[in-house]
Parts: C-alpha cells; structure tokens; sequence
C-alpha cells in the first residue's frame, strides 16, 4: 500500500544500496571510498589555500579555480553521510526527509560546478580573445558577483524538489539504486503522478547543466578561432596549452554525466547493475579527487607552490 508523505511522513523511508556482489564486504570496499574521499579533501583544501595565502593568485583564473574546489568539497561533502553509512556502517536504511534534502545538496552542488566551469570558460576565451581588456572585464567585483549568481541560481532553482518529493506516494520501504539519494532515483519509486516532478526536474537540467555544456562548447568555439588565427605556431601552443587544465575539468564532469543519463534513459534495464552504479560514482565522486591533481600538474603555478609548502615542511627543524 503507497504512503502519503503529506500525512505519514515518518511512515516510509529508503534502503541504500551497497555495492551488488560485495554486500558482505563494507571494510574493503571502504577502503577505496574513504581514500576518495581523503584525496579530495586534501587536494581542494590545499588548491584553496594556496589560491587565498598567495597574493600573485589573486587573478580571475585562479579565484575560480577556487570556486570549482569549493564545489568539489560541497559535492564530496553531500555524499559522504550516506556512503560512509553504508559501507562503514554496514547502515542502509534512510528516512524520508534525510534522503530528499541529500537530493537538494548533491544536484545543488553538482549545478554549481557546472556553472563555475561555465565562467572558467569565459576567462579562459576573455584571456585569449581580449588579452588587453581581460583585466577590465573580470575583475574582483566581477568574479565575486558571478560566484554569487551561481550558488543563487543552483539553490533557487533545486529548492522545490524536496516540497515536489514530499507531495509524493511512496510504499512502506523502497529499495534505491545508488548509496545517496538523486532525483531520478527517487522519482521513479513513487507510486503517484509524477509528471510535475518529471517537468520540472527536466526543466532545471536543461536549464543549468545542458545551457552550462552548451555556453562552453561555444565558448570553446570561439577559442579554436581565435588561437588558429593566430600567426605564430609557438603563440598558438601557448595560448592553446592555457585551456588543457579545464578541458580535462569538463570532460571529467560531463563525460560520467552525459553516460550516465543515457543509461538511465535507455539503457538501465540492458546492462549490469554494477555498470550503472560505476558511472554515478565516476560522475560524483572522481572529479573531486582529479581536478585537483590535473590543475596541480598542469598549472605551473599551482605546482610551485605546493612543492614550496612540501619542501618548507620537510625542512622544518625537529624536535
């Protein structure tokens, strides 16, 4: 029998999923979750602190970057209570209310690294298409306006989705596919109409995420053009050679992104389960633990300093 949430909220509640074939195996497959995770968190923090200590970094290119960290740790962030509960704990049952507010956080924060790779792409075809103004353009003021729009727009837009959910029938206990909460998952355990639900959960993607990759292949457009038309094949590598750091950035964030969605649309019922929840965890939790490993080793900057910091460290007199 379905469960009204509007009167019996308490009534219900969702069954995590663990890992299929590896149920009775949390402690190793812990392991490998709780490194992600500690990767994450260290590589971020420190991208942070260095862009914030570091007077020379305070430049659009890089208060960006620590941006996107500051989305990395807010998307590492919303994921872990309910992963760490299931293969730490071996805990799986979640209540309603925990599981719709996770789905706000984790497509909240997922939408703000969407945007913010949305502005690294402005700066980055600023830079290149209009070097003499590109300080003009996006200065502080800007660039703090902009990260304001961002977590605005993301928060406005997904703050309906626990009140659309909590409209909704569920039964008693309903099985998840993933081991954290996300809109369709969710959706699709309901026992009412959830066409309004479906509408506006559309209407947001396309409106963030598909606008977002859209805005950034344009912008990648006018980029190639720019730097083809530039005379010199050193200048071209060089202005060229600016971009690869995010090009990794986006292709780590849309790739797990754009498979997983095809998956679910067309092809969750053809392939093994294991398959589907490899690429959800590839889109939520790998580009946290890389994009600050691919910007350490491609941003010359970024990795000076770190090796500063780590060799100011080891030099350290011991007690």
């Amino acid at each position: 029998m379905a469960i009204s949430n509007k009167n019996n909220g308490s009534s219900f509640f969702f069954i995590l999923m663990d890992f299929p074939g590896l149920e009775f195996a949390h402690y190793w497959t812990a392991i490998p979750i709780c490194s992600i995770y500690v990767l994450s968190l260290l590589g971020n923090m420190t991208i942070i602190y260095i862009v914030k200590s570091v007077s020379s970094l305070h430049t659009p290119m890089y208060l960006f970057l620590s941006m996107l960290s500051m989305a990395d740790l807010g998307l590492s962030a919303s994921t872990l209570p309910s992963m760490a509960a299931v293969f730490l704990l071996g805990q799986r049952k979640v209540g309603a209310a925990t599981c719709f507010m996770q789905v706000f956080f984790i497509h909240t924060f997922s939408v703000i690294e969407s945007a913010v790779l949305l502005a690294m792409a402005f700066d980055r075809c600023v830079a290149i298409q209009k070097p003499l103004h590109y300080a003009t353009i996006l200065t502080t003021k800007h660039i703090g306006a902009t990260g304001l729009a961002i977590v605005f727009r993301s928060a406005a837009l997904h703050l309906p989705l626990p009140v659309l959910l909590g409209r909704l029938q569920f039964q008693p206990i309903n099985a998840l596919s993933h081991s954290y909460c996300v809109h369709p998952d969710v959706l699709s355990l309901s026992s009412s109409n959830t066409l309004v639900n479906s509408g506006f959960g559309l209407f947001v993607m396309l409106f963030t995420l598909g606008m977002d990759a859209v805005l950034i292949l344009l912008s990648y457009v006018l980029i190639l053009k720019t730097v083809l038309s530039i005379a010199s094949n050193a200048e071209r590598l060089k202005a060229f050679n600016t971009c690869i750091s995010h090009i990794c950035a986006v292709l780590l964030f849309y790739t797990p992104l754009v498979s997983l969605s095809m998956t679910h649309r067309f092809g969750k019922k053809k392939l093994p389960t294991q398959v589907y929840m490899l690429l959800s965890y590839l889109h939520f939790l790998v580009p946290p633990m890389l994009n600050p490993i691919v910007y350490s080793v491609k941003t010359k900057e970024i990795r000076v300093h770190i090796l500063k910091m780590l060799h100011s460290k080891s030099s350290m007199p011991q007690r």
